[in-house]
């Protein structure tokens, strides 16, 4: 008598639709149409020039670039999709699973740089990737000021929140401290702002949480969730439309607000020196940037995200009792700054 063993019934992994590079290629695309016009319109005087570029790998994309404005003393967006065969050592070291594969990673990325030191300067990157059966979604948005106020800092978050609310409501509350525990600069021993949301490898699967810090604030609060119900490829593209489209409502009321704002030069020589924080964490730290340099990507579009003036002071310290001294010892400690007050 012949005896059939019957393997127990699993769910199957998620999968993206067969038109999934398609669809996010667009939403990338569409963002970068969108912000652009936003930012124009906020701006008043300068307009985005679009440079064209190709990638001899397979790929290319769109910069943009908007300089010498009423606001925006630089700043780029770009839209980038690449292909190819040979995975980045960045990728393989996180996903060794998706050796072997031919890969495709399309997203957005942006930082404005306003001259008045007043309005905070911004960042924000969404992007997607396949290779193989892997695949998944990350990305991120967070604020970088001068000299806050908590009523920006508040509002910049609680839009953030409620984008990820409409979704999920433990998005927030891993994906926030997740920002906080990525743009923090090791060296520096402090956080290069005031954060916002981060998120990498969302796939559907497992732990909200997926970084590196296994003890951390965001780890921590993952693991007390546990694993969520499995979520589809379309849940998760549509959690990233959101989180997108939520960039101009949390920041052009904080522009709105300050951009009027009287400053000299110490406030112009202290946004100068803090500048050289950004520059530092991405040319040390920042994903994206090694992710493009290890691709072959467009060297000038990768570092468009450099401020065009910057500098550095030895052994600088804030005066006591100061707003710049606020800047470090209340605005770069993290916070729940949804539920903060004056």
């Amino acid at each position: 008598m012949k005896t059939t063993l019957t393997a127990p019934v699993t769910q199957s992994k998620p999968l993206p639709p067969v038109d999934a590079k398609a669809r996010v290629s667009l939403l990338m695309r569409q963002l970068q149409d969108e912000i652009c016009q936003g930012l124009q319109l906020l701006d008043g005087v300068a307009k985005f020039q679009e440079d064209a570029w190709e990638r001899p790998e397979g790929g290319g994309g769109r910069s943009r670039v908007i300089r010498d404005g009423g606001i925006f003393e630089q700043g780029g967006v770009n839209f980038s999709e690449v292909w190819g065969s040979h995975l980045p050592p960045s990728i393989l070291a996180q996903r060794p699973e998706a050796n072997g594969h031919q890969f495709y990673a399309t997203g957005t990325s942006m930082v404005l740089h306003p001259r008045n030191p007043y309005v905070p300067t911004v960042h924000l990157n969404y992007r997607y990737f396949e290779a193989g059966p892997v695949w998944w979604f990350g990305g991120g948005i967070d604020l970088t000021p001068y000299y806050p106020f908590v009523e920006d800092v508040a509002h910049f978050h609680l839009t953030l929140k409620q984008a990820c609310d409409e979704h999920h409501s433990e998005y927030y509350p891993v994906f926030k401290p997740w920002c906080d525990e990525y743009f923090y600069l090791k060296h520096r021993q402090e956080t290069r702002g005031v954060g916002g949301i981060f998120f990498d490898y969302q796939d559907g699967e497992g732990e909200l949480y997926k970084g590196p810090d296994a003890k951390g604030v965001a780890a921590n609060y993952s693991d007390g969730v546990g694993r969520p119900q499995t979520r589809s490829w379309e849940e998760l593209f549509a959690f990233v439309q959101d989180c997108g489209r939520a960039f101009l409502p949390a920041y052009t009321p904080i522009v709105q607000r300050r951009q009027s704002m009287e400053y000299g030069d110490r406030q112009r020589n202290f946004q100068l020196y803090r500048r050289g924080r950004y520059v530092e964490f991405n040319l040390v730290y920042d994903r994206g940037t090694i992710f493009g340099l290890q691709t072959n990507g467009r060297t000038e579009s990768i570092l468009m995200s450099l401020p065009p003036l910057v500098r550095w002071e030895y052994g600088y310290q804030p005066e006591p009792n100061t707003p710049e001294a606020e800047l470090y010892e209340v605005f770069l400690k993290p916070q729940d700054w949804v539920n903060k007050k004056d």
